[in-house]
């Protein structure tokens, strides 16, 4: 089918049609272009993700690439790097083969159109002229032709009046004879006309215009080709790195394979053998035998006050100390009373009073003491684990917390596309979820340190109770009545007995208390907002389309502002949902970073 001979009307359908071609091939072009933006976006944070997990020099994380696993991931984050650099090449080759190609064509496709429908507009316009000559020589033989009869009539009326001389009526007949040659050559002036327009005409519909549309079709049809190849170009340039990006994956795959368990477990031992052997059994040491007279009753009673007789280690097991019990050089020191440690305690050590500082973030400086704490006693040991697993937790409750609240933000996003692209948001859910199996992994290790101190601990009566809580140095009882003996124990730990009359008090209330009192963050500015917000996660709140709270802490990054609706309300809201206004000059405001 032939645009020249179907669409010979519609020459401004088919330049408002090609135009809308040029304006879908530039359309695809800046597709193509922001595509090629993103694959290196894609890549460069690819590689400086692979960059921000690589162990550093010098540093103990050099020390755990000697674990299989640990070099597994070395090689995943080598491969990739690689695998960075191919969409670093699919971006390159996109811009090359498709993004420039293309924006020369079009330039040229423009020009050729222009061309095109030039001549068409030439061609118009002169079928256009031809036409006005046309009507312009039929309505001078059409006037002529008037003028011609009303001569006539003009002519026979002096002719039969009597009364009109002889001169009048000669002069009368000249007149028409002139206006009936003007009629004439009026007649054959439009005929002349007519039978060149209408050759003009045959011309213009059945040579002119077939022609120069059937230009203008090639040239779409041309278009049309050339995009479709240039969406098969898109493809082959995906396709071309797929065998390199499998190489990519085989060798993450085979570094997975190359993971054994019981040489890390291996390592494991070598890594943290003590060398200690296992205490012996404790024969039993038989008290009674001295014992050679008859005593009464009343004399066992008043025996109670005497020393106790120290215990010792005897048969297999003299001479094997229990695992960091250090040897006592003065076992026949007299032992002190509690009140009298707790008081060297408290001298040695002053207490402290703010725990609030602690809460926030201070921290003692350790120094170069092991990642498991193994310098420490067993008990202080396990406490300090403990403490480590707690933190670990905390951590990747914030990191679930934070993909849970990125994902409920794309599900906003894929519902209401106006408000942003949910694409943008895969690359930090997948940071997060590395970031969570990161603190999993971690939290894993000292969990296991954790039970192998916990294994070798005996069960202790008020161990929570003691843990929660702290002393009230100045209240209790600093007497002789608090003397009784301590014992060690095997795990280098202390057992104390105590009357309940001099009991030293636990305040564990009075701790938390500490943490309970922390004052108010102050208001930093003010926001509204945009859209409704229902905060069904924890940690968020509910706010309403318009209405006005206070900012008590600015977005860190994570795309989520801290609010406040009133002293007892108070949450997160993602931060597009809301206008900020802060207020500089209010007091207490702070900046976080």
């Amino acid at each position: 089918m032939s645009w020249g001979t179907e669409l010979w009307d519609q020459f401004d359908n088919l330049e408002k049609h090609t135009q809308w071609g040029i304006d879908i091939l530039e359309k695809y072009i800046k597709f193509v272009k922001e595509r090629t933006e993103i694959e290196l976006s894609y890549a460069k944070q690819l590689r400086n993700l692979s960059k921000k997990y690589q162990p550093k020099k010098n540093s103990k994380e050099e020390e755990e690439y000697k674990y299989t696993s640990c070099r597994a991931f070395l090689s995943t984050l080598n491969e990739m790097n690689d695998y960075a650099g191919q969409h670093e090449v699919i971006s390159e080759n996109m811009t090359a083969q498709i993004t420039v190609d293309l924006a020369r064509y079009v330039q040229e496709l423009k020009q050729e159109r222009k061309s095109n429908f030039h001549d068409g507009r030439k061609a118009q316009q002169h079928i256009e002229t031809c036409w006005k000559q046309l009507e312009s020589s039929k309505r001078r033989f059409e006037r002529d032709c008037k003028e011609a009869d009303r001569a006539q009539q003009y002519f026979e009326k002096m002719d039969a009046d009597i009364n009109v001389t002889k001169a009048d009526v000669e002069k009368a007949r000249q007149q028409a004879q002139i206006r009936h040659q003007m009629a004439e050559d009026s007649k054959a002036d439009y005929s002349s006309i007519l039978q060149k327009f209408n050759q003009e005409q045959h011309e213009y519909y059945h040579t002119h215009i077939p022609s120069i549309f059937q230009k203008i079709q090639e040239m779409e049809e041309r278009r049309i080709v050339r995009i479709g190849e240039s969406m098969k170009t898109y493809a082959e340039v995906d396709r071309q790195v797929i065998p390199i990006i499998g190489k990519c994956l085989d060798g993450i795959v085979k570094a997975a394979e190359a993971i054994d368990q019981k040489n890390d477990s291996q390592l494991v031992i070598e890594a943290y053998k003590s060398g200690f052997e296992p205490p012996g059994d404790i024969e039993f040491e038989d008290y009674t035998q001295p014992l050679k007279r008859t005593v009464s009753d009343n004399s066992l009673s008043n025996s109670r006050g005497d020393g106790k007789p120290e215990l010792k280690f005897g048969g297999k097991s003299k001479g094997k100390l229990w695992p960091f019990i250090k040897k006592n050089k003065s076992p026949k020191q007299q032992k002190e009373p509690l009140s009298h440690r707790f008081n060297e305690f408290m001298i040695s050590k002053p207490k402290i009073h703010c725990f609030r500082s602690l809460k926030r973030g201070l921290s003692l400086k350790l120094g170069a003491t092991p990642e498991d704490f193994s310098n420490l006693p067993p008990e202080q040991r396990r406490k300090k684990l403990q403490q480590k697993v707690d933190e670990l937790n905390k951590e990747m409750q914030k990191e679930a917390d934070q993909r849970d609240a990125i994902t409920k933000m794309k599900d906003v996003y894929l519902k209401n596309p106006q408000m942003g692209d949910p694409a943008s948001l895969d690359h930090k859910l997948t940071e997060v979820s590395q970031n969570i199996d990161k603190l999993r992994l971690e939290a894993q290790k000292f969990e296991a340190w954790l039970a192998e101190v916990e294994g070798r601990l005996p069960v202790r009566g008020e161990q929570t109770r003691r843990q929660s809580g702290m002393y009230d140095g100045q209240g209790g009882p600093t007497g002789n009545s608090c003397a009784q003996d301590r014992e060690s124990s095997p795990d280098g730990s202390y057992t104390e007995e105590r009357s309940q009359e001099n009991e030293v008090k636990v305040l564990a209330a009075d701790f938390d208390d500490e943490f309970d009192d922390e004052e108010p963050l102050p208001a930093i500015g003010t926001c509204k907002a945009l859209y409704t917000f229902e905060g069904q996660n924890e940690g968020t709140i509910s706010v309403l389309e318009g209405e006005i709270l206070y900012v008590i802490e600015e977005d860190k990054g994570d795309g989520w502002t801290r609010i406040r609706r009133n002293e007892d309300e108070e949450g997160y809201v993602p931060t597009s949902y809301v206008e900020v206004y802060l207020d500089k000059n209010a007091k207490g405001a702070k900046t976080y970073i």
